[in-house]
């Protein structure tokens, strides 16, 4: 096993729980606007989240929970201006400070900085969702913080295909076994395994808690702060409460934490 030299991260539902109050609301808002009569509950939402990206997410739905709507002559142009009137709202909302990132994410960022681990991103959202989150969400300079951000239609195939993460680590030079990825649903634990990242870690959210994470190393229901506890729902922690880097150490390197 290769010394741990990197930590790759899932943004939506991994670094804050963006999806049920952030990019859902964004649809609905980007809908309205183009005068569309449609509105995602929460729990068609969360139907849709088996789907990876978000113009995907609007395909779908048209072709198995609205396929009665008149299609437009460009329909690939109807999407992505739907898409990019809701990446406006989100961002919009993200700028107001309306998404916080989730608990324990920074404390471990920093950690892992301070002790020269390097940082990355895989993602299916877009680019400019990414950089409004880390920006008015975690910190003003936050984007430094990474490496590598890959997200949004820089690869062809979107998790639970590995191209993401396989762009990732080709553009840091390193190999799977050098990584830990941090997930959330049963897309990104299939995306990180395939690209050879053995060690994975998943913080379940509200959408995703009953997904299959065969693959995974450890499962929590958040990253923890001291006085937080996570609480466990797969692996091992030796004890441990929250996640820090002595424990991801410990997951890396197979070793019983």
């Amino acid at each position: 096993m290769a010394d741990l030299e990197a930590l790759i991260f899932d943004v939506d539902g991994t670094l804050a729980d963006t999806e049920r109050d952030g990019h859902r609301v964004a649809f609905n808002k980007a809908f309205e606007e183009a005068g569309l009569d449609w509105e995602w509950s929460a729990a068609l939402y969360g139907r849709l989240l088996a789907v990876t990206g978000g113009k995907e997410r609007i395909r779908y739905y048209l072709d198995h929970y609205n396929p009665d709507f008149p299609r437009p002559a460009d329909l690939d142009g109807f999407i992505a201006a739907l898409h990019a009137g809701k990446t406006d709202h989100y961002t919009r909302m993200l700028s107001q400070g309306l998404i916080p990132m989730r608990n324990g994410v920074k404390r471990l960022l920093q950690e892992a900085r301070q002790a020269g681990l390097r940082l990355a991103i895989a993602t299916t959202t877009t680019p400019a969702n990414v950089s409004a989150l880390l920006q008015h969400s975690l910190d003003s300079d936050a984007e430094r913080w990474f490496e590598v951000i890959a997200a949004g239609d820089i690869v062809a195939e979107k998790k639970p295909a590995p191209d993401i993460y396989l762009w990732a680590l080709d553009q840091m030079g390193l190999q799977g076994d050098a990584c830990i990825a941090f997930e959330d649903s049963h897309n990104g634990v299939q995306s990180a395994s395939q690209a050879s990242i053995s060690s994975i870690l998943v913080t379940t959210n509200g959408y995703t808690a009953e997904d299959d994470f065969n693959g995974a190393r450890l499962v929590v229901d958040q990253f923890g702060e001291p006085g937080q506890p996570f609480e466990v729902k797969f692996g091992e922690t030796g004890g441990r409460h929250f996640v820090d880097l002595a424990l991801l150490r410990a997951l890396h390197g197979r070793a019983d934490p």
